[in-house]
């Protein structure tokens, strides 16, 4: 065999060892990567990455959640969505958590898991929202779970807004709610860029607050007003006669598109109850007690102790709507305000409305009739 030949059997056999040991090596680091879940944590951050079509902000999830061992997990189609998405822990039972966001066109259907808390207003205080803040146009409630909402109008687009939702089951700590402000917020920012809606954007939540009211540290006097019920200081003497003197409140937020105040008895029982509804929220709010609202139907569907008003408000051809429910109390079962006025729930929905109408720049205040 010359010289030559031997050669060449030798750079084979040394490629062979060559392409062996690569193979080899490559086997390690995938178990290396596998066992340590280096690889899991890969393929998570690559799903988040494409997760809600791409528009899932990630900044706030390791909050809301309280882990960043996080993975995208699967969600039903419920409605006339523009995208949706599921993010888990990936431990499961009571240290895991889910947040889930969904993004839509205010033109769109509402999704029948939106329009449920809007059939509670009747109820004490649990139709209750707090406004999310840092000029956001959103707000937080709860109901067994946490949900932030925002709706974003679009300036280049009038009576279009983008809506985006995140329901939170998990925690409810003040830096868990901030997280899922942050996921929702900066979610439907970088979902308007996406889509095409210029929208005006708030700045980045530090600290969002859970609704409160309902809790006796929440009651003050009616002279004492300067938030959501600072419309009915002027009419106070009529609504001390009313049998509610007291308050409960939020600071005002004329970017918030739902507002509260509930007029509160001697014995710190709300007993009225006025919200304010703009935009795609007034829509919604439609879209569930309407019927009831035109019909006839009150908090029980056996009366009409309630009072309405609408105003047209800048770039939305929705009206904003204004209601005045008459409470009920689920603990007593029984009205804490026990004679109801028709004449009080038409001035007190009235000067609330003109109030809001102002801040807004709304006009047109109309009282509905009643059936």
């Amino acid at each position: 065999m010359s010289t030559m030949q031997i050669n060449s059997r030798l750079r084979r056999i040394h490629a062979g060892w060559y392409v062996g040991a690569f193979v080899l090596v490559l086997g390690v680091v995938a178990q290396v990567l596998y066992s340590t879940g280096a690889y899991d944590s890969w393929r998570n951050g690559r799903s988040l990455d494409q997760a809600c079509d791409g528009t899932l902000a990630q900044g706030g999830l390791d909050a809301a959640l309280g882990s960043s061992n996080l993975r995208v997990g699967s969600l039903d189609s419920d409605g006339d969505y523009l995208t949706q998405c599921s993010v888990q822990t990936t431990k499961s039972g009571a240290r895991g958590g889910t947040l889930q966001v969904r993004l839509r066109w205010s033109g769109a259907t509402a999704p029948s898991g939106s329009l449920v808390w809007y059939s509670q207003d009747y109820e004490g205080v649990r139709g209750q929202a707090a406004p999310l803040g840092n000029g956001w146009p959103g707000i937080v409630r709860h109901d067994d779970t946490w949900q932030v909402m925002v709706a974003i109008d679009c300036q280049n687009e009038k009576s279009k807004a983008l809506v985006a939702y995140g329901d939170l089951y998990a925690s409810s700590t003040g830096p868990a709610l901030t997280g899922l402000g942050r996921v929702v917020t900066e979610s439907a920012q970088k979902a308007a860029a996406k889509y095409g809606c210029r929208a005006r954007a708030g700045k980045q939540l530090t600290q969002v607050s859970a609704p409160t009211l309902g809790k006796p540290r929440t009651v003050k006097p009616l002279a004492q007003a300067q938030g959501s019920c600072a419309a009915l200081r002027e009419p106070a003497s009529t609504v001390a006669e009313s049998g509610t003197p007291l308050i409960m409140e939020y600071p005002a937020d004329t970017q918030a598109p739902q507002v509260n105040c509930y007029l509160v008895t001697p014995a710190k029982k709300p007993g009225y109850g006025l919200y304010a509804y703009y935009g795609a929220v007034a829509k919604d709010f439609l879209a569930s007690e309407g019927r009831n609202l035109k019909e006839g139907y009150g908090p029980t569907h056996k009366d009409n102790d309630y009072s309405w008003a609408t105003a047209k408000c800048p770039q939305s051809a929705q009206p904003a709507v204004f209601v005045l429910y008459r409470l009920y109390d689920r603990d007593t079962d029984t009205y804490p305000v026990r004679h109801y006025s028709a004449q009080f729930a038409a001035s007190a929905v009235k000067a609330f409305a003109d109030h809001e109408a102002k801040q807004r720049g709304c006009t047109d205040v109309q009282m509905a009739s009643q059936p």
